[in-house]
């Protein structure tokens, strides 16, 4: 998760929240915060975000976006398993079916730089970390030379 990997303390993490959503049973993100503090770290480059979103993400922040994509059938396992409510269950499964994350990071960023992975089994996560590593020492190879 983004906020656990790149910030060291709860303490720094609850000051991102911006209140608690009762319905989805889930902090409320303030955006905002979360821009101004990450912002030098990113501008140094060498960072890998790991998010459910990306629309409030400035797009001079990446070189490529990957959008995970899941089987409805299996995310519904997933998010039950994880204890999700019927409402955030729902809206999640609706959110795979209507393909918004996609959506949201091609209208967000550049689309050749937005691709999409497939996240059903645990194979294909080892192939999407392969994939993601060949891209980066590719992209390294290219910018060092």
């Amino acid at each position: 998760c983004l906020l656990s990997n790149l910030f060291n303390s709860q303490s720094l993490l609850e000051q991102l929240y911006d209140g608690y959503d009762e319905e989805y049973d889930c902090p409320i993100l303030d955006e905002d915060r979360v821009v101004d503090e990450l912002d030098n770290q990113m501008r140094e480059g060498g960072v890998i975000v790991d998010y459910h979103g990306c629309d409030f993400f400035p797009e001079r922040w990446f070189h490529i976006v990957f959008v995970l994509r899941t089987d409805t059938n299996v995310l519904y396992e997933r998010l039950e398993t994880r204890g999700y409510n019927e409402k955030k269950l729902t809206d999640n499964i609706q959110c795979e079916i209507f393909q918004v994350l996609y959506e949201e990071a091609t209208a967000s960023y550049k689309e050749e730089i937005v691709h999409q992975l497939p996240s059903n089994k645990p194979e294909e996560l080892e192939n999407n970390v392969d994939q993601i590593l060949k891209w980066i020492e590719q992209w390294i190879k290219d910018h060092n030379s």
